[in-house]
């Protein structure tokens, strides 16, 4: 018996390397245009209190850290302060934003590292800022990029790892891999705006569970759209 014919399958154009590299810059444009005061959300006055807050904010909203801060660094203004805290006295002052017991480990740790290792100052190094207890790279990167402003690498939260999908970004979901694969499309000086215009962006439109594609600015370059 004759076979019918079949129609050959259609498949998607793979986006070039120059190509993508070219949309993702004009995602950066258009989100610095609709964002122009994004920022890091976390309040700080110097690098010691962003690495404390950037530890607080594991599994809690910079809003609530925010709440929490004022009074820990009126109690523990430095790292030299913070290192000889009582364990039951920081737990308490930081309990609301969630694995306070943890959270105070870190910090206890951290601040002692900190006064041992760097005379109580935040190293402005990568490698230095991981071997701190309860530090790792997307820590280090917010620190260095918003406190030293020194584009170390991209921060990869839940939001920028949700946008990062949905734009055909990336195609990972290891958040390592993730920040690689923006290193190498974004331009070097946009790495530390990134994540605030992605975190923005992300609360404000693309949010979880169901993106407002007709309200988004990026609709048209974005193979994720619902419009």
């Amino acid at each position: 018996m004759k076979r019918a014919a079949t129609t050959p399958k259609r498949t998607k154009r793979k986006e070039s390397r120059a190509a993508l590299r070219e949309r993702t810059a004009e995602i950066v444009r258009r989100l610095r245009a609709e964002y122009p005061d994004a920022r890091c959300s976390l309040d700080h006055q110097d690098a010691y209190q962003l690495l404390v807050a950037t530890i607080l904010s594991a599994q809690c909203t910079d809003e609530r850290v925010n709440q929490v801060t004022p009074a820990l660094f009126a109690r523990y203004p430095d790292a030299d302060a913070l290192a000889g805290a009582r364990t039951e006295e920081l737990e308490a002052l930081i309990r609301s934003t969630g694995f306070y017991r943890n959270k105070a480990k870190s910090l206890l740790g951290m601040a002692a590292a900190l006064v041992e290792r760097h005379g109580g100052r935040v190293p402005a190094d990568m490698d230095a800022l991981v071997k701190l207890p309860g530090v790792g790279r997307k820590t280090a990167n917010v620190v260095l990029g918003n406190a030293f402003g020194m584009a170390a690498g991209v921060v990869v939260d839940t939001h920028v790892k949700r946008l990062s999908a949905r734009l055909g970004l990336t195609a990972h979901t290891d958040p390592e891999t993730i920040e690689a694969d923006l290193m190498d499309i974004v331009a070097r000086e946009d790495w530390t705006d990134l994540s605030h215009l992605f975190i923005y962006h992300g609360r404000a439109v693309c949010k979880a569970p169901k993106p407002r594609c007709a309200a988004c600015v990026l609709a048209d370059i974005c193979p994720s759209s619902l419009v």
